[in-house]
């Protein structure tokens, strides 16, 4: 099968992301959500992404106008998934809402067409598990923005068919990422390997080892890396790290794969990354940063 309609469920900071990554790359896709505000604001934040693009001569306003053409919005579920032939769910990492919701798209979808779950953290078998068509359900790891970032973790859930992969990964690459292949583990790959990091770096920050700052400063200058793991982790949102980690360490036991209490101080505190505008730096109206003194 030859994916050619998206749908897209969830108009929010990932969902809208990976509508764009779908128009830009020249499919037809429709974004869902349960009310007009939010899908009207996933569209407006789609505009305004190509928008600047224009600014930046980096696209022609004619190609913006016939991208923005390939999108289409909707908050009626059937209506919006009746003609995909591919559909990526992209709502809150709730697994009872995402079980919920593959439960209704097994009835609503084509009996061809290929479900898969964003999610960084949740067990893509159990959502799979909701669903008579087990072997057509993947899970898609976007990386925040993902009208930008090029790597997609395809996870492979227990049951799923060889060709459902085969065309999970074609399409992915039909949409100019770089796909790779994971088992259904927690953490997958990049959230398995970025935990040890964010947990010592808040370690560090708790034993006044250094600063969050100077610990992203050694870690950009020092090992080459284009963020440090503090604003990394701001970027993540500590929310999503305690649920990641939380599910980590269950599957792994290790001491190096728990959650650093600072995350869960941090949390208390209100403060959950560059979300809300408040983590390890606080980010300023203007576009500007600066660092939180912890303690």
């Amino acid at each position: 099968m030859e994916v050619k309609k998206f749908t897209v469920l969830g108009a929010g900071t990932m969902g809208h992301g990976i509508a764009q990554a779908a128009v830009q790359a020249g499919f037809d896709a429709v974004l869902y959500d349960v009310s007009a505000e939010f899908v009207e604001k996933g569209a407006a934040r789609i505009q305004k992404s190509l928008a600047k693009r224009v600014a930046k001569g980096k696209m022609a306003e004619d190609e913006m106008k016939t991208i923005l053409g390939r999108l289409k919005t909707s908050t009626d579920l059937a209506e919006a998934v009746k003609d995909a032939d591919f559909v990526i769910e992209a709502v809150p990492e709730n697994l009872d809402l995402k079980k919920k919701i593959f439960a209704e798209l097994d009835k609503l979808c084509k009996p061809e067409t290929i479900l898969a779950t964003n999610t960084s953290v949740l067990s893509v078998t159990a959502v799979a598990g909701a669903t008579n068509r087990k072997d057509q359900v993947v899970g898609t790891h976007f990386f925040n923005p993902a009208a930008v970032m090029k790597l997609v973790e395809i996870i492979c859930p227990v049951g799923v068919a060889d060709k459902t992969v085969e065309i999970a990964l074609d399409t992915m690459k039909r949409l100019g990422k770089t796909p790779i292949k994971v088992k259904d583990t927690p953490g997958f790959i990049v959230n398995r390997l970025l935990g040890p990091l964010y947990m010592t770096a808040a370690q560090m920050v708790l034993e006044g080892t250094a600063t969050a700052e100077d610990i992203d400063t050694a870690m950009k200058l020092g090992a080459g890396h284009p963020m440090g793991p503090c604003e990394l982790a701001d970027f993540g949102g500590f929310d999503v790290i305690q649920m990641a980690q939380d599910s980590v360490f269950e599957y792994t036991h290790s001491e190096a794969d728990k959650l650093n209490i600072l995350y869960r101080k941090m949390i208390e505190a209100g403060r959950l990354g560059f979300k809300n505008g408040k983590g390890f730096y606080d980010y300023l109206p203007d576009g500007t940063k600066k660092p939180f003194k912890v303690f």
